[in-house]
C-alpha cells in the first residue's frame, strides 16, 4: 500500500488540489446566492421570480 502512495503521489497532489479548488468554487458561489450577488436584477424573466430576497426586489428593473 505504501509503495502505491509513492507511485502515485503526484497523481494524489494534483487530485487533492483540484478538490480543494471545486470546494472553493462551490463555497463562494454559495455566498453569491445567499448574499443576493448573484441575481441579475431582471425578475420578470427569471425562473426563481418571486422568491428573491427582499434587497433584490427593490433592484428590479422596470
Amino acid at each position: 500500500m505504501l509503495n502505491w502512495l509513492r507511485e502515485n503521489a503526484g497523481t494524489i497532489a494534483v487530485l487533492l488540489v483540484l478538490l480543494a479548488v471545486i470546494a472553493a468554487i462551490i463555497r463562494y458561489l454559495i455566498r453569491e446566492k445567499r448574499s443576493g450577488k448573484g441575481c441579475c436584477g431582471n425578475c420578470q424573466g427569471c425562473s426563481m421570480h418571486g422568491n428573491c430576497s427582499t434587497q433584490n426586489n427593490s433592484n428590479t428593473r422596470r
